[in-house]
């Protein structure tokens, strides 16, 4: 028994022999599965980092680059719309060449914009390369998703790795905006870029060592306790085409949604630079929708999205990623202008909220274990509700102390956002099979970068900061409410 649970704490089986290829392996023999997962949740973090990091260095771009605030916008969303519009054909990608190769050739890529971004002499430039660090991003994102299904192939192993991998994403987002003042203040806004420069070299170094290889196609192994639904089989001796239609729509119906929304803070919704993109792109996935039924491997098989419980893990990722950004983002803004805070001590007024987030993603693992992911989401995203209503209620009042008017909402909002990740993370995943885990980690990664995008934009449409810190409160509620009826 005990050699047992040994096996399945290292993500493997009595069927695994470590040190054979897939399972790397140290001089004494054990899998090198923590270092594996290190050095991908260290990727993933770095990924969301990225995202967040011009935040609170963005005023002084727009003053060196003399930038008006519509510019502000596009270099602040760029990254992100490349990242979630090509984030579905990263996955099948990841899929179909194998999740190592995709994650080197996404790594190259974002290291290489992430490299020549601080070099920018203008405007263009600059932004020419955060759109390249999203593609890239969208290529490793699924891609290390893909390989962490294999270097846990066991399923229990697996959906503890996943539970903690749930709480990575707005971890990374809390060091983005933390680390982004502390560097900006320390050199300038071109230094926030030496983080994802230095991840991307030391993951490709590492990489060879430390993940297992992943050959494209179905991947060997024990497979999830929830048997997927049979597919339908290629002829004998072909191969299937890559859906390049439902890439295409998907990726151009996305980006131009998403930024159909970003102009929002800029412009009236009925105006034509909101509407024009935001309807061109709503067509565009309808038509990948009609697209996908047709299709003998579609880009985002339609029975992916029909697991209920599935269904709410997305719902949950989405929800808690866009409060965490609304908050980010109001704060920020609220403690700068309207308390005169420099970026630096702003950056330094979100340090419990990290300290909470941290001790919270702890506690996730053990208490999915013992109550089910859909009760731990559940939980958290009532709590996260309570941090929301208080941060609603005072902490946009500059008059009222940092001590009792933010400080409880930072506290419970990252201690609510850690459970819901990490149980709604498992909830994405389970019954996925392996060679459908880059387009787990595509859909995943979606849901958490559309989320902000959506209802962000809907939230500030609703009128003052206080009214959409409410609105987030209760739509956290109302989701907590259906979750936890899930085990």
């Amino acid at each position: 028994m005990q050699a047992a649970q040994a096996r399945e704490h290292d993500g493997t089986t009595g069927q695994e022999r470590p040190g054979t290829p897939g399972s790397p392996a140290t001089p004494d023999g054990r899998p090198r599965t923590r270092g594996g997962f290190v050095l991908l949740g260290g990727v993933q973090m770095t990924l969301i980092f990225t995202l967040a990091a011009l935040a609170v260095p963005l005023p002084r771009i727009g003053a060196e680059f003399r930038l008006d605030r519509a510019d502000l916008i596009l270099l602040s969303a760029a990254y992100g719309l490349t990242f979630a519009g090509l984030l579905l054909l990263g996955g099948r990608l990841a899929d179909r060449f194998g999740g190592r190769r995709t994650l080197t050739a996404g790594l190259l890529l974002f290291g290489t914009a992430s490299a020549l971004a601080p070099l920018a002499p203008g405007y263009e430039a600059l932004l020419a390369a955060r759109f390249a660090q999203g593609v890239g991003a969208a290529l490793v994102a699924p891609a290390a998703m893909a390989v962490l299904r294999a270097l846990f192939p066991a399923p229990v192993a697996y959906g503890r790795a996943m539970a903690t991998w749930g709480g990575l994403s707005v971890l990374g987002a809390t060091a983005g905006n933390l680390l982004s003042g502390v560097i900006a203040a320390a050199t300038s806004w071109r230094g926030t870029f030496a983080v994802p420069v230095a991840v991307a070299l030391a993951a490709l170094l590492l990489a060879p060592r430390l993940l297992p290889p992943t050959p494209p196609g179905p991947q060997t192994g024990p497979q999830p306790a929830t048997p997927p639904r049979p597919q339908p089989a290629p002829p004998p001796g072909t191969d299937r085409a890559l859906d390049l239609p439902g890439a295409l729509l998907a990726t151009a119906g996305i980006t131009l949604a998403s930024f159909g929304l970003v102009l929002t803070d800029a412009h009236a919704w009925g105006s034509a630079p909101v509407l024009v993109p935001l309807l061109t792109g709503l067509a565009l996935l309808a038509a990948f929708a009609a697209v996908e039924r047709r299709t003998a491997d579609p880009l985002l098989p339609p029975d992916f999205l029909r697991d209920g419980r599935r269904a709410l893990g997305l719902a949950a990722i989405g929800l808690t990623a866009a409060g965490t950004a609304t908050v980010f983002v109001l704060l920020s803004l609220a403690l700068q202008e309207g308390r005169g805070w420099s970026p630096l001590l702003t950056s330094a007024a979100f340090v419990p909220f990290a300290v909470a987030l941290l001790g919270s993603g702890r506690l996730a693992g053990p208490l999915i274990g013992r109550y089910g992911p859909g009760r731990v989401t559940g939980a958290g995203l009532g709590t996260a509700a309570a941090g929301l209503g208080l941060l609603a209620a005072t902490g946009l009042d500059g008059s009222v102390p940092y001590a009792y008017g933010l400080l409880p909402g930072l506290l419970l909002l990252p201690a609510g956002g850690a459970l819901s990740f990490a149980g709604a993370a498992v909830l994405a995943v389970e019954g996925v099979p392996a060679d459908r885990a880059g387009l787990a980690g595509g859909v995943l990664n979606t849901a958490m970068e559309l989320g902000p995008t959506v209802l962000f934009a809907a939230l500030l449409t609703l009128g003052g900061d206080a009214v959409s810190l409410a609105a987030a409160a209760v739509l956290f509620t109302v989701l907590a409410a259906v979750t936890l009826r899930v085990k």
